[in-house]
């Protein structure tokens, strides 16, 4: 109940804050576009009666004009900052709530390896651990085993945080109640090839943020779609890559979509394997 009110409370700011921030602008540009349209017509009219410059500047109507029209024009000066700082409010809460969410990577190699692990959009990483500086350098091990070559440090996954470009229209996927999302993600999750131990990793992290919810909408991104935001490279090559990230959104009640065809991934030889998620 608590993430599907705190989601609508975001959802709520980000489409008033985009359409208040226009919706300021627009009128302090109509408000300072009327006043000084009423000072233009006025000062047209003395003019036509041939009134001296400074005469009309000392006409109380003109004065009350001019006052409007100063007013006006710092009223648009608040209405295009307010607008502005709305539009970017809500533009950040946009981008917070694209976050791709924990993925973390693990290596499997046949033998211990050294391995080089380099993430293609570095501009777009948020956070990461080991600290993320052009690659990371590991041994691996078969069990999966990992050394940090620059700091010596054991670790069993590398992890990162960034933004994600992709926009889910949200045509097909699956709509799960909040108390079977354990068990559906049991399921998929072997499918897509992840092992107990990963797909427990995988659970424990998202299913206090789903199965509060009346319903969730699922949806795993297809390779080519994970790819296209965070290319990964890896050296050696494996045999097998592994990358799972899911996009989720909690409902309060069911909707029709097309279900999701999932294709059983085989884990072969040499394998990286790759999980995170976002919530939309």
């Amino acid at each position: 109940m608590a993430n599907r009110i705190v989601g609508s409370i975001l959802t709520i700011i980000q489409v008033f804050g985009r359409l208040g921030g226009i919706i300021l602008i627009v009128i302090g540009i109509c408000k300072n576009s009327g006043a000084k349209r009423k000072i233009q017509l006025y000062e047209k009219r003395l003019n036509a009666n041939e009134q001296d410059k400074k005469d009309y500047e000392n006409d109380d109507e003109w004065k009350e004009l001019k006052k409007k029209k100063d007013k006006s024009q710092n009223f648009l000066s608040f209405c295009i900052v307010m607008g502005i700082t709305l539009l970017a409010v809500s533009g950040m809460l946009h981008i917070v709530r694209g976050m791709a969410a924990k993925p973390i990577i693990y290596i499997y190699p046949e033998t211990e390896t050294e391995v080089s692990v380099k993430l293609g959009n570095p501009e777009k990483i948020t956070c990461s651990y080991p600290k993320y500086e052009g690659e990371w350098k590991v041994k691996a091990s078969p069990n999966g085993d990992l050394v940090d070559l620059k700091t010596g440090r054991n670790l069993y996954s590398l992890y990162w945080e960034g933004i994600n470009d992709n926009s889910s229209k949200m045509k097909e996927g699956f709509v799960v109640k909040g108390e079977d999302t354990a068990k559906f993600l049991e399921e998929k999750l072997e499918i897509l090839g992840l092992n107990e131990r990963e797909a427990e990793e995988f659970i424990i992290y998202w299913l206090p943020k789903m199965e509060k919810n009346n319903y969730n909408y699922i949806r795993f991104k297809s390779l080519e779609e994970i790819n296209a935001n965070m290319p990964l490279e890896i050296e050696p090559s494996p045999d097998t890559l592994i990358r799972v990230m899911m996009e989720f959104k909690g409902l309060n009640k069911p909707i029709n979509i097309e279900t999701q065809k999932l294709e059983k991934i085989e884990r072969k030889g040499y394998t990286v394997v790759e999980w995170g998620g976002t919530e939309l």
